[in-house]
């Protein structure tokens, strides 16, 4: 599986290194993906996630009904 955040979609993004005489060669910066289960009130059922740092702070800020919402709406299945 991906390393990408389903509630913001975050993936990893490349670039390069550069060192001290300016070679270049690439790299990958990862998100701080989690993985993390929150239970889903009206389904009556766990759903497990894969999140970055910042989306669960988003959930909870807004709530896991709004997310799981948000991330339906993308098309994603949970």
């Amino acid at each position: 599986m991906s390393a990408h955040c389903q509630l913001t979609g975050i993936k990893p993004v490349f670039g390069n290194n550069v060192s001290h005489s300016h070679r270049r060669t690439r790299r990958r910066w990862k998100p701080n993906i989690q993985n993390r289960r929150y239970w889903v009130p009206s389904e009556g059922r766990y759903v497990r996630l894969m999140l970055s740092a910042r989306a669960i702070k988003t959930i909870d800020r807004i709530g896991i009904e709004k997310a799981v919402a948000q991330i339906r709406a993308r098309g994603e299945r949970i």
